[in-house]
């Protein structure tokens, strides 16, 4: 019956129980059952009326049948990879939930569905929609994950970890997780993860730093060989316009000024990102950058002749 109310707005006693195949009394009955687990079954007299499912205070469980499994399912993976502020992570929680309890034959259509189809998104790294479910189950359930990670001189690593959350920064997909070998907090990119698996084994969730400025701090920072600090003549929400959170964090500062903190592997291609700018800025480390500023200034001034 309560599949039946979802599927349409109103519904007579007569015609639901001829879909039902009861009485019109069972009708009535089961009418008050729902209501007394808490769903809000309204009743209008007259030509016209019959039973309807309100709104009520909490979303109740909906029942799908085949198809809106289906679509629903493919919608919200395609969704956990979308530009929506706040919708790729209420998709993936979603999606788990789903996920967990749908039939295995639909899950196969599922996945037949998404793998035959593409999407036209912006430059970054895909990431396999199971993954993002398998991860998305464990950080909800509190249970560690076991994978292999490629680390950046090329070799893989065995790491166990208790995951907390997932973090999009538009062009890849963060972990953060307390790292059990390593007794700390990592940040793990999701496309250098193989053999992904979740275990049985429940981890009490620890206090742990903001999910998304620990990964932010992470991707600016750590991976790089460089990490400038330079004042910027500009208000903070000027430069976050120009520096995608990936690649630099913006600290506050004072007077009109902001604090801008990014990291890079070469000293001239930092010295060209900041000059594009369009702002007064002020080197504050390392010094190498200033040389290699002075440097690309003379370069330039022998481009146009005035060198």
């Amino acid at each position: 019956m309560l599949a039946l109310l979802q599927r349409r707005p109103s519904w007579t006693a007569t015609e639901l129980a001829a879909e039902l195949g009861v009485t019109d009394r069972s009708v009535r009955r089961d009418v008050e059952r729902l209501r007394a687990l808490g769903y809000p079954v309204h009743a209008s007299p007259g030509v016209g009326g019959g039973y309807q499912l309100g709104a009520g205070t909490r979303l109740p469980p909906l029942l799908l049948d085949d198809e809106e499994a289906i679509a629903t399912a493919v919608s919200l993976r395609l969704a956990s990879g979308g530009t929506v502020a706040g919708a790729g992570e209420a998709a993936l929680r979603a999606l788990a939930k789903l996920d967990q309890v749908m039939p295995p034959r639909l899950r196969a259509e599922v996945r037949a569905v998404h793998g035959a189809t593409e999407t036209l998104v912006g430059p970054g790294v895909e990431i396999d929609p199971e993954l993002l479910v398998t991860l998305a189950r464990a950080c909800r359930d509190a249970v560690r994950v076991r994978f292999r990670y490629a680390g950046r001189d090329g070799g893989e690593y065995e790491r166990t970890v208790e995951p907390v959350r997932m973090v999009a920064t538009g062009r890849r997909w963060y972990l953060m997780a307390w790292d059990v070998d390593r007794d700390d907090w990592r940040t793990f990119r999701l496309d250098r993860m193989r053999e992904v698996a979740a275990t049985t084994w429940r981890f009490r969730a620890r206090e742990h730093p903001d999910p998304v400025a620990y990964v932010q701090r992470s991707v600016t920072a750590a991976p790089y060989r460089y990490l400038a600090r330079v004042r910027v003549h500009a208000r903070p929400d000027q430069v976050r316009e120009l520096v995608p959170p990936q690649v630099g964090r913006v600290e506050d500062d004072r007077d009109g000024w902001c604090v801008l903190v990014v990291g890079g592997e070469d000293l001239e291609w930092l010295a060209v990102h900041v000059a594009r700018l369009r702002f007064e800025v002020e080197v504050l480390e390392p010094p190498e950058l200033r040389e290699a500023a002075a440097l690309l200034a003379r370069r330039l001034a022998a481009m146009t002749g005035t060198g």
